[in-house]
């Protein structure tokens, strides 16, 4: 049984193979227990051999018993996410079946919103477009027998046959291809605090400032990116947070930065703007509400808008230092792109 403190919470994921979701785990630090077992199906106090046979809908699935004041339940989700192929609803890796189907089961209304952002966003990411995981209502959970828990640290023998299960399973090959540089940008928007505008004055040159938080114009054909033609992404200078592609950068003839579409839509924040005694569509960047630019109906097709943006709101990360500044997981857009 889980002991329970005013900080614990539990949470309920499915992954394959219990024994090597729960051995992941159980090295989190905030973590207190994780138990192996089975959830999902009708039948009461189901047995392995039912549960791997099919007699019941109950699949493989752990309870993680955690300190939510040293993890969130976010990032514990996400920890198990990286544990997985989310994109195979047949079974995982060499377990093929419904007992070894994925999914991740809410306990309350607060971890549901959470899991179907964290979902939304992978799907965004299209890196992993065909997201199968489901994510579903807590149910009675089953544990498992005793022999399935803890089963990787049992013996010597538990534990060489464990350690020969994930490597021939191809869940570590998965996992180091596909997750090992792949990072989350969720929490971001919790964690970044807007400085106050003197910390501001400091930090960015009077252009900069001016624009971003005077709603500003820099001049046309005299700014730092309307010309450039490097493979990169392009950020808030005030955040940090992603914008644009250069993927999606284009010749407008204005004299600005003009981009297509941003990276995610939800990163930016429109408003009506009508400074200059017409309405047009203001944008600003979602977590420092730093003005960028406007956006107009004079795009190239297919989606005909012009993101005219001030290069001044602007910092350019070149392709080849994703990685190094920490914006590995959009390496993803120039992937797609050849």
């Amino acid at each position: 049984m889980f002991s329970f403190c005013a900080a614990s919470e539990v949470a309920t994921f499915a992954g394959g193979c219990f024994w090597c979701v729960e051995a992941d785990l159980e090295k989190i630090k905030g973590v207190s227990e994780v138990v192996s077992g089975y959830t999902g199906g009708e039948r009461a106090n189901p047995t392995y051999e039912q549960v791997s046979s099919g007699q019941t809908k109950h699949i493989e699935a752990v309870q993680v018993n955690f300190d939510k004041e040293k993890i969130s339940y976010e990032k514990l989700l996400i920890k198990f996410l990286k544990t997985i192929d989310p994109t195979d609803n047949k079974g995982q890796f060499v377990d093929r079946g419904y007992q070894y189907t994925t999914a991740i089961f809410y306990h309350s209304e607060k971890q549901r919103k959470i899991a179907n952002n964290v979902i939304k966003y992978l799907k965004e990411t299209k890196k992993f477009p065909k997201i199968v995981t489901p994510v579903l209502k807590h149910s009675k959970f089953y544990r498992a027998e005793s022999y399935h828990q803890n089963f990787y640290k049992k013996n010597k023998k538990s534990m060489k046959r464990y350690k020969s299960y994930r490597s021939s399973s191809g869940r570590d090959k998965f996992i180091n291809k596909y997750w090992k540089n792949f990072k989350f940008n969720l929490g971001f928007r919790d964690q970044y605090h807007k400085p106050s505008l003197e910390t501001l004055k400091k930090k960015l040159t009077k252009l900069q400032y001016y624009v971003t938080q005077e709603d500003g114009t820099e001049r046309p054909f005299k700014n730092l990116y309307w010309d450039n033609k490097e493979e990169g992404i392009y950020v808030d200078i005030v955040s940090g947070q992603p914008l644009f592609s250069s993927n999606d950068k284009f010749k407008s003839g204005t004299g600005w930065p003009s981009f297509k579409k941003p990276i995610h839509k939800k990163f930016l924040v429109e408003k009506v703007d009508k400074s200059l005694f017409v309405n047009r569509t203001e944008v600003r960047s979602q977590l420092a509400d730093s003005h960028l630019g406007h956006v107009f109906q004079d795009g190239p097709k297919p989606l005909k808008l012009r993101y005219c943006i001030n290069s001044a709101s602007l910092r350019f990360i070149p392709k080849n230092k994703l990685i190094q500044q920490g914006y590995e997981n959009f390496l993803w857009l120039f992937e797609a792109s050849k």
